[in-house]
């Protein structure tokens, strides 16, 4: 199995970012974004998809927390991208129930090479923590076109903000994990056209 490690660089007027993701890792997470809220997500998605994560973001905080998320979403779907190469001899496909107390969502993960994007689930309130509420909508969006994966989330039930939050980057975590995965079945990639 070859190395699954990349790093990925952007920087604009906006934000400085620097990640490394290691898909075959332990889920060791190191994540300073300024955002505490959203560090907490990151720490999620990396231990519970055992991903090896370190994220290091310098944005405009003094605006809102948009650009940074955004951003963040945009590089971590460009890393994904790289780290699966050409796809061969993975699951492609990843799903997840995640439950956390009230709240239960549906990840469903398609590595196909064609973004596509659907998100239900419902805040009721502006912000968690610092972060703004409508940026787990934003973030996901831009991870999905940044990866060319088809991505649903779907929340089933939850009242509680936090949970459905949390359950959405945690069900995302269980279903790239189950995608990324090797199987010896898989000879070449999971496709009738030959290529993903």
């Amino acid at each position: 199995m070859e190395n699954r490690i990349v790093t990925v660089q952007r920087k604009t007027k906006e934000t400085d970012i620097e990640l490394t993701l290691n898909l075959d890792g332990s889920g060791i997470c190191n994540c300073s974004t300024g955002i505490g809220f959203f560090d907490h997500m990151i720490d999620g998605f990396s231990r519970h998809g055992l991903f090896d994560i370190d994220l290091k973001i310098d944005g405009d905080l003094e605006v809102d927390s948009h650009h940074s998320i955004e951003d963040a979403g945009i590089v971590l779907g460009t890393a994904i991208a790289k780290a699966v190469g050409d796809k061969k001899g993975i699951k492609r496909y990843g799903s997840a129930f995640l439950p956390m107390d009230e709240a239960l969502v549906l990840c469903a993960i398609d590595l196909s090479g064609r973004p596509y994007f659907e998100y239900d689930a419902k805040f009721t309130v502006d912000r968690i923590g610092t972060m703004d509420a409508e940026m787990v909508h934003d973030f996901f969006y831009a991870v999905s076109y940044s990866a060319a994966m088809n991505l649903h989330i779907k929340q089933l039930s939850g009242v509680n903000n936090h949970h459905i939050a949390e359950s959405s980057f945690k069900a995302f975590a269980k279903a790239l994990d189950m995608a990324t995965m090797f199987d010896p079945r898989i000879k070449d990639v999971l496709s009738t056209k030959g290529s993903l």
